[in-house]
């Protein structure tokens, strides 16, 4: 019988990118089952509520694994960004880096895919994402500051699903 343990590189690469999806079939089948009962205002309302606290402990577990301290500034927070489960199967990248700032674009995700896949409009992730990446990065250091310059249910470009910039503060 395999054990984690047995596995090769990229079979645990594989498998965690597993995992990544397995957690967001899990957030979508709750959101649903919460939107289908309550409605959609209960089910946004809720699902910030799990992802102000989400996101931190998500945050705090990484920098666990990784040895950090939280007040790293940009330079943790982009490392921390990279580790996140929405890393291992979305497509990001980060640019417009300086000692105080830098920008974060979501370039596919899986979510709205599967949404435009189904003939579904783009899911509002904006009042949500504000809480998720703004949580997410004060955990890393406190200094942070977040700003949405994009997401759902904004107009955005063809190959670029949200915009964050992440600054700190003074």
């Amino acid at each position: 019988m395999k054990k984690p343990s047995d596995l090769t590189k990229e079979e645990l690469l594989a498998f965690v990118s597993d995992c990544a999806k397995n957690w967001l079939a899990h957030d979508g089948l709750w959101f649903l089952g919460v939107e289908t009962a309550f409605g959609m205002e209960a089910a946004m309302k809720l699902d910030k509520e799990a992802w102000a606290k989400f996101t931190v402990i998500e945050a705090e577990r990484i920098m666990q694994r990784l040895g950090m301290k939280a007040g790293g500034g940009i330079p943790a927070l982009i490392e921390a960004l990279g580790f996140r489960l929405y890393a291992f199967i979305n497509e990001q990248e980060i640019g417009e880096v300086t000692a105080s700032s830098c920008v974060f674009r979501m370039k596919k995700c899986r979510v709205q895919e599967a949404r435009k896949r189904k003939g579904l409009p783009d899911f509002p992730c904006r009042e949500i994402g504000i809480v998720e990446y703004s949580n997410f990065a004060e955990a890393i250091d406190p200094r942070i500051e977040t700003e949405c310059l994009v997401c759902p249910p904004d107009e955005h470009s063809g190959d670029t699903w949200c915009v964050w910039r992440f600054s700190i503060r003074g």
